[in-house]
């Protein structure tokens, strides 16, 4: 009977754990079931934060696809007219030439001009021995006609070179290059020349050929010289004159806003002002930078004179008289204070056509190239000593 009992009692224990286990099995099945809803929730309302995150993104990027075809249009629309642009340009440059570019500043001027006026109290320290001044004008030499009435003519001054070059007309952009005077005596016309066509037109007929460049005067604001390589075809320097109210330097030649020359010294400046508007002045410049060295006021009048000239620092003006195809040197001024217009201005030329539109003297030649109404001509001249009486 005991026995009974324990068995029995065994197995109501059992049956008590059993359904504690089947219980507690219950309790965590619905735990994860639970869990396995919230994920389920979780995960669709991520899908749908998703879908509508690419419903947007898939707006967006039709928005920047629309947008970028407009740039596209207009990108296109913009390189056209860029185009058409350039080929303006490159029109309006062919007409015109590029003009050199200089930014002008007017406290830089005066402060150039300042500069100019003290180097003009300094005594001028000469670059060569050469003392000679003009004795008489041995001979002269018509070489043919070709051009306007107006020009220069001239060979590069410096050493080593026999080209000759034609600046023909006041207001123009080409040379005219000949390999040697011979080569432009037979020419018919230019047609043997090489023509050279610069960035922007010369003023005037006061150029000069030195050493390969062209230095020649250009004015649309200010007066500038300009420094034109003639072996590369390109500007190598330009710089504005630092002097206020130009006026033409030559009575008779009114188109010649500034003359240069060059004698044995180097390059010079002929030119006239408003603050001295009766007489010519003259200054020393710089041939590779352009910077004026000195000034001076000369008491050579403008009035009825037609050209001028530069000999060993000596400035010799060039007046037509009253005799219809002769001028003369009637005055002279000479840097060093060695030569006086009695001693220099007994000069006559021989008799032409017209009046000298410009006047090139060559130190390497002692030739004076001339320009007499369209006609080329060589004047040779006799030199002596500025010491001499």
């Amino acid at each position: 009977m005991r026995v009974l009992v324990v068995l029995v009692t065994l197995a109501c224990f059992a049956s008590a754990q059993h359904q504690a286990l089947i219980d507690y099995l219950e309790r965590r099945l619905q735990t994860i079931e639970d869990r396995i809803s919230l994920w389920h929730e979780q995960t669709a309302r991520y899908a749908s934060e998703l879908r509508e995150l690419k419903q947007q993104m898939v707006s967006q990027l039709e928005s920047l696809d629309k947008e970028k075809e407009f740039l596209r249009v207009t990108l296109d629309g913009v390189g056209t007219r860029v185009d058409r642009v350039e080929r303006e340009l490159d029109y309006l440059e062919t007409q015109n030439g590029a003009q050199p570019c200089v930014d002008v500043d007017d406290k830089l001027i005066e402060q150039q001009v300042m500069l100019v006026k003290e180097k003009q109290k300094a005594k001028y320290s000469k670059l060569s021995d050469c003392s000679d001044m003009i004795s008489s004008i041995k001979a002269m030499k018509i070489l043919k006609r070709v051009g306007g009435p107006k020009g220069m003519w001239t060979k590069d001054t410096g050493r080593g070179s026999g080209k000759v070059y034609i600046f023909n007309g006041t207001d123009e952009d080409t040379i005219h290059e000949f390999a040697s005077v011979q080569d432009f005596a037979r020419s018919q016309g230019m047609s043997l020349a090489k023509n050279l066509k610069l960035p922007s037109a010369w003023k005037g007929t006061g150029h000069v050929v030195f050493n390969n460049y062209a230095y020649y005067i250009n004015q649309v604001e200010e007066m500038m010289v300009v420094k034109y390589d003639m072996k590369n075809s390109s500007v190598t320097d330009s710089a504005v004159f630092p002097v206020q109210d130009h006026l033409p330097v030559y009575g008779l030649t009114p188109e010649t806003v500034m003359d240069l020359a060059v004698d044995e010294e180097g390059l010079w400046a002929i030119y006239a002002t408003r603050q001295n508007e009766r007489y010519i002045s003259m200054a020393k410049m710089d041939a590779n930078t352009l910077d004026i060295e000195q000034m001076w006021d000369s008491n050579c009048p403008r009035e009825n004179a037609e050209a001028a000239f530069i000999i060993c620092g000596t400035l010799y003006v060039v007046y037509n008289t009253k005799q219809p195809g002769r001028s003369q040197i009637q005055c002279v001024f000479d840097v060093n204070d060695m030569v006086t217009n009695e001693e220099a201005s007994l000069v006559y030329f021989p008799k032409r056509y017209g009046a000298h539109s410009s006047l090139k003297y060559n130190p390497q030649e002692q030739l004076l190239y001339a320009w007499d109404d369209g006609y080329q001509i060589l004047y040779k001249l006799v030199m002596k000593k500025k010491l001499e009486i």
